[in-house]
């Protein structure tokens, strides 16, 4: 039953900043709002802490941020100075932080004085196999575009499906292990960890290996007690791909198409 004097969670985060003096940590924050209200999940509250963070770049793959603008709402009160640590966003101190638009129709954080500069450099849009604009056979012009595409889209890949956040508010884009970076670690309905590795174009055999590599990392250092899920997403998946992971279990081969489809544009009034 919905406990209806719990508040949401970014102001359960807003309170404990308060509460902590305004100069503190991600885990001491967790630790605040579970003592005041047990059983508030710990993912979410990281997750809310990026997305209420002006200068985390990995606030535009959440909801709350999908749109440009200035930051001076309800969910543009903190400032990360450090991994792990944050303070009261104070424009006259840290800059005056926005959600731009680049060229391509991605979003990133930048200060206005960024704005002013040019902003930061787009990324290639997705273009055809031949070099051509996205159509019929396109793919993804980098991995990190498709990266960026999916984790603003996990829902595509899987109802259910939300990106990880550990306890120093380091999200699952590119995360960091002993043996490399996964590409997206997410978590299923079921709260299970999801291995999600990306190859553009035809995937290379050393994608199973990564795969592999990787769910045995996470599970061994992440969770122990559960199996942990791995999904290849590629434009293509071999037949060498699917035979090497044909008896694996909690594998699934996923592959993308992108269309494009044109309008006329506005006439001037």
């Amino acid at each position: 039953m919905h406990d209806e004097r719990r508040p949401p969670v970014w102001q359960m985060v807003r309170d404990a900043v308060d509460a902590l003096g305004g100069d503190t940590t991600n885990i001491a924050v967790r630790d605040w709002i579970l003592r005041k209200y047990p059983g508030t999940n710990k993912s979410t509250i990281s997750c809310q802490i990026i997305i209420c963070s002006v200068n985390h770049d990995s606030r535009v793959h959440f909801p709350e941020n999908h749109k440009p603008r200035t930051c001076s709402g309800r969910h543009d009160f903190l400032y990360r100075p450090q991994r792990g640590r944050i303070v009261w966003y104070d424009p006259a101190r840290h800059g005056i932080w926005e959600i731009a638009e680049r060229d391509d129709g991605s979003l990133c954080v930048q200060t206005a004085n960024d704005a002013q500069d040019g902003g930061s450099d787009a990324s290639v849009p997705p273009i055809g196999t031949e070099g051509h604009p996205a159509g019929e056979g396109a793919t993804f012009a980098a991995e990190s575009h498709l990266r960026d595409y999916l984790v603003q889209h996990l829902e595509d890949i899987e109802p259910g499906m939300d990106l990880f956040v550990d306890e120093q508010g380091i999200d699952g884009v590119e995360y960091s292990t002993p043996i490399g970076r996964i590409d997206i670690l997410a978590t299923d309905r079921e709260g299970r960890f999801v291995v999600i590795e990306l190859k553009v174009g035809q995937g290379p055999d050393a994608v199973c290996g990564q795969l592999m590599r990787y769910m045995g990392w996470t599970k061994r250092h992440l969770d122990e007690d559960s199996a942990v899920r791995g999904i290849i997403v590629a434009q293509r998946v071999s037949d060498r791909i699917r035979y090497a992971l044909a008896d694996v279990p909690n594998v699934t081969l996923k592959e993308y198409e992108l269309s494009l489809k044109l309008r006329d544009a506005e006439p001037l009034e």
